[in-house]
């Protein structure tokens, strides 16, 4: 697949609403980016997005259906490594504590669980 890094604004949103969606026409895309564009405009990026290697599609009945072609459990973590280094300078410490410290309903007994339980683990693995 081609390097997200060199994806334009406005195909960075498509690919976002695409991610977001799971699966998505280009009506569906129009309806969930801000200040869309027309919908022509939307179908040419897709395709151009297709073309690059980051959008795969399935015709259903008369209707375009695109889906990301790298999963989003894998997208989800490059872009978390991006953020991390970009804002972070590569701290997991640094970005947790911000989240931790930002949210507004607090973490839940059950996330804190969960966390201790993800530590204890990569302790365990040597990570």
């Amino acid at each position: 697949m081609s390097n997200p890094d060199t994806l334009s604004r406005r195909e960075r949103q498509i690919m976002d609403a695409v991610y977001a969606l799971g699966t998505a026409t280009v009506n569906q895309v129009v309806e969930n980016i801000p200040d869309a564009p027309t919908p022509m405009a939307v179908r040419r990026m897709m395709h151009i997005l297709e073309e690059k290697g980051h959008l795969k599609r399935r015709e259903q009945g008369r209707e375009v259906v695109y889906a990301p072609k790298e999963a989003k459990a894998k997208a989800g973590r490059t872009a978390f490594e991006k953020v991390l280094e970009t804002f972070f300078g590569g701290s997991l410490e640094e970005a947790h504590s911000a989240h931790l410290l930002s949210r507004k309903d607090g973490v839940s007994p059950a996330e804190r669980e969960r966390l201790v339980q993800l530590i204890e683990q990569t302790k365990k693995e040597g990570r």
